[in-house]
């Protein structure tokens, strides 16, 4: 069901909405094109409020999908941005990963500090006993399924990568290509993004978005493994059910398309995922990009399986 509020006549879209809660209160930040926005409120499923804009870099453009971590009493947000102070990488590709930090939930988020290099994007940050963990989307010129796969390096600090990053998530099927003959004839570009790790029981999840937000096969699916490591560079995840299956939690249905990168939150030992799509009567025309909002359901997980329950109207 749709989570956040919507105006319609000065929509800015809601796409890659990521939860975080802290004081008691929930956060969700989403994409921009001139920069991250912020919603608020006190209560998962209701009231929440429209911040505005929490984050943004001057002369830059299309801020996508931020993570967010609080440390010691510091936010930091990452995410990507269009930046041309570096080398653009083989497809010509500019988005690139930056973090900056705020004393406040709701920023304003400065002093944005470039992490990597271009294509960076789809942040997941992560602390466990281990240390802190960054996942991130990279693109991939070589191989049978070029395009963007998945990665997770060791941070040092919040601002520094151990710049040992390691493949985490793959394209294996069909259902992951972005498009076909993208740099040249016979050669299909793949895409696996939208990276959101977390832990349960014994099994550890890596949630992924597949293919375009654009595509009716566009999907969120998972990779797991059962263990006990809490160094996240020396897992090997594998894709659930195998990779050669397209098996999506989430994917269109009768009321709602482009489903798509997300984030979680556990409330009360439930489960949910607030993600992004569109309705059907707003259409894949010119305003596609910013017709994406914010969507909450639940998701179970149980013993290496996840299913979810959607409903149009209700949780």
């Amino acid at each position: 069901m749709h989570l956040l509020k919507i105006n319609k006549e000065h929509y800015l879209g809601q796409a890659d909405p990521y939860i975080l809660k802290s004081g008691g209160k929930y956060y969700i930040y989403t994409t921009g094109h001139d920069g991250i926005y912020a919603y608020h409120s006190d209560k998962l499923l209701e009231g929440w409020e429209f911040a505005g804009r929490v984050m943004t870099a001057p002369g830059m453009k299309d801020f996508w999908a931020p993570s967010v971590i609080e440390l010691d009493g510091t936010f930091y947000m990452y995410n990507s941005f269009e930046y041309y102070g570096d080398t653009p990488d083989k497809g010509g590709h500019r988005q690139t990963m930056f973090v900056s930090t705020s004393k406040s939930p709701l920023g304003p988020f400065e002093n944005a500090k470039q992490l990597l290099h271009p294509f960076s994007i789809d942040s997941h940050i992560v602390k466990n006993e281990a240390g802190l963990f960054l996942f991130y989307s990279s693109n991939r010129f070589e191989g049978e399924r070029i395009g963007t796969c998945i990665y997770v390096d060791k941070m040092l600090d919040p601002f520094t990568p151990a710049g040992n990053p390691v493949l985490v998530v793959e394209p294996t099927l069909d259902e992951d290509i972005y498009r076909e003959n993208r740099y040249k004839e016979g050669q299909h570009w793949h895409t696996i993004e939208g990276a959101y790790y977390f832990k349960e029981g014994d099994w550890q999840y890596v949630m992924y978005s597949g293919n375009c937000f654009e595509k009716p096969t566009y999907y969120i699916g998972y990779a797991r493994a059962k263990t006990d490591e809490s160094d996240l560079t020396k897992i090997n995840f594998e894709k659930y059910p195998d990779d050669k299956t397209y098996y999506p939690v989430l994917k269109a249905n009768d009321f709602e398309e482009g489903t798509g990168h997300h984030s979680l939150i556990k409330e009360d030992g439930q489960w949910y995922a607030v993600y992004h799509a569109r309705d059907y009567e707003d259409g894949l025309g010119a305003n596609a990009f910013d017709a994406r909002n914010a969507r909450i359901c639940k998701l179970n997980v149980n013993d290496g399986v996840i299913t979810a329950e959607r409903y149009k109207d209700h949780i």
